[in-house]
């Protein structure tokens, strides 16, 4: 059996990327809007409909691409044998532009221009210390879990951690630079300028090394089967004979 084919995997990622880009902005301008004057109340509602959304996507296209709408994911995979190298980059830029097309569809689904870029500076050693933590923390959630036998229950486990994430990290944990490109063009409560992108995207693709370090040391997988690191099993396609 084969899994699903990479033009099939690409629809998946970007769709699924674009919903993740969604939902924390939309979700971030409903908050904003709700809650204009009481910024923790705000958080609660933009960290919630997250957890929440997240696990939702992850269960839709799982099945097909493994649900990583993250490039730090796919590379992490690719690390540890789950996926081709070469499908970790094609994977990347249908996240970011997933993420990109979603920050427009929240903008505009608020009445807002489609795009307006963000003026949120979050660049400071303390932020980029909190996502090089939640990196390294969500590759060990996806991971840990997959490398068990226990995928069944990763989508959950990444909505929890990425929910309790915005909190315990001062970045509100991005954790994923496809994400962090897409939040650069949307001036609301969950943008981020574009000056500060690059400190964040380094930052990910530290932890995203970390993380990888301490999978291979605390979870090293028996057979390559186990290596693969999709958040979901993905659908096996008929093997089709060559004539």
């Amino acid at each position: 059996m084969s899994q699903a084919g990479l033009p099939r995997r690409l629809a998946a990622e970007f769709i699924g990327s674009a919903f993740l880009a969604a939902i924390v902005i939309g979700s971030g301008i409903a908050a904003q809007r709700l809650s204009p004057t009481d910024t923790g109340l705000e958080l609660l509602e933009n960290s919630a409909a997250t957890a929440a959304g997240l696990f939702a996507v992850i269960l839709m296209f799982g099945p097909v691409s493994g649900a990583h709408f993250n490039p730090v994911v796919s590379f992490a995979d690719a690390a540890l044998g789950g996926i081709s190298w070469r499908d970790a980059a094609a994977y990347l830029p249908a996240q970011v532009a997933g993420c990109v097309t979603g920050a427009v569809a929240a903008n505009l689904m608020y009445g807002l221009a489609a795009v307006s870029v963000s003026a949120k500076h979050r660049a400071t050693g303390a932020h980029a210390l909190s996502e090089v933590i939640a990196t390294a923390g969500l590759l060990l959630v996806i991971f840990a879990l997959t490398r068990t036998g226990r995928a069944v229950s990763a989508p959950a486990a990444v909505g929890a951690y990425i929910g309790a994430a915005y909190w315990f990290t001062a970045s509100t944990s991005f954790a994923n630079p496809a994400i962090t490109v897409g939040r650069m063009f949307s001036d609301t409560f969950a943008g981020i300028a574009p000056s500060s992108a690059p400190l964040f995207i380094a930052a990910q693709a530290v932890g995203g090394v970390a993380g990888v370090l301490i999978i291979r040391r605390l979870y090293p997988a028996a057979d390559p089967a186990e290596a693969a690191g999709a958040l979901v099993p993905r659908e096996a396609e008929p093997i089709r004979e060559h004539s």
